[in-house]
């Protein structure tokens, strides 16, 4: 059982990861996520089950719908796939646990707020505040990161990049960051607390700042363009979630 569990654990991955584009696709259009089912997003076709397994349909398919031949974006395979993974290096990190739990809890919201800030520019509160609450909520739960810690982790990470929402017009003259970054901070210090979340805001700064300097020089983006850094904070989240303690315990130990 031990040797299948992985699998069952990706497979589960991936069908949630259909869902996610479900929630991807409609909860920035006010759309409900229960209901109706799944549908082409160009011909609005019902999707049945046969041509709705995540993964394989899309790659039988040829990335296609069915009804009205339009191409389906990539990003519904790429969500699934990053589900998928995600669930399986939870598993491999925490075993079958309650911490199992919380973490593809934790790590699905990464993954449907860094896809909705790259496709429409927005953090949405209908998404952080319950969360940030399920988050204070999980952490008054003996054997998990002490309350006193979610506080602290919702303070420095929210306070931090608040400063910056603040001075970056004083500084540059325009703004380099919003609300919605502000409460996805605040979110991440909820789940991982004061020293990962200060982990996570280092490595967001450091990977957004390269990405943003390679897509200036490729003349992809202009430097007063926007470029989301919800991605980013979500990028340094998952790296602190599964290699925080080593990280942290390697710089402590060069001082």
């Amino acid at each position: 059982m031990e040797i299948l569990a992985p699998f069952f654990i990706f497979v589960l991955g991936t069908s949630f990861g259909s869902f996610l584009n479900v929630c991807i696709y409609r909860l920035p259009e006010g759309k409900s996520i229960i209901s109706p089912r799944s549908f082409c997003p160009n011909c609005k076709t019902p999707i049945p089950f046969v041509n709705n397994i995540p993964i394989l349909s899309y790659l039988l398919l040829r990335g296609r719908c069915r009804s009205c031949g339009q191409k389906i974006s990539l990003r519904y395979l790429t969500v699934e796939l990053l589900t998928g993974l995600t669930y399986l290096a939870c598993y491999h990190k925490f075993g079958l646990s309650p911490d199992l739990l919380v973490s593809l809890f934790f790590c699905s919201v990464l993954i449907v707020i860094t896809f909705i800030d790259f496709e429409h520019q927005l953090i949405l509160n209908k998404v952080t505040y319950p969360v940030i609450i399920s988050g204070f909520l999980i952490s008054l739960v003996p054997g998990g990161i002490p309350f006193y810690d979610s506080i602290l982790g919702f303070l420095i990470g929210g306070g931090f990049i608040y400063s910056m929402v603040v001075i970056s017009p004083l500084i540059f003259g325009q703004e380099g960051m919003g609300g919605g970054d502000v409460k996805l901070a605040a979110l991440i210090g909820v789940f991982l607390g004061w020293q990962n979340v200060l982990l996570t805001l280092i490595l967001a700064s450091l990977s957004g700042g390269l990405i943003g300097v390679i897509l200036i020089l490729l003349k992809l983006k202009k430097r007063r363009d926007y470029i989301p850094f919800g991605p980013y904070l979500c990028l340094g989240a998952l790296v602190a979630l599964f290699f925080g303690k080593k990280i942290i315990g390697w710089y402590l130990g060069q001082l």
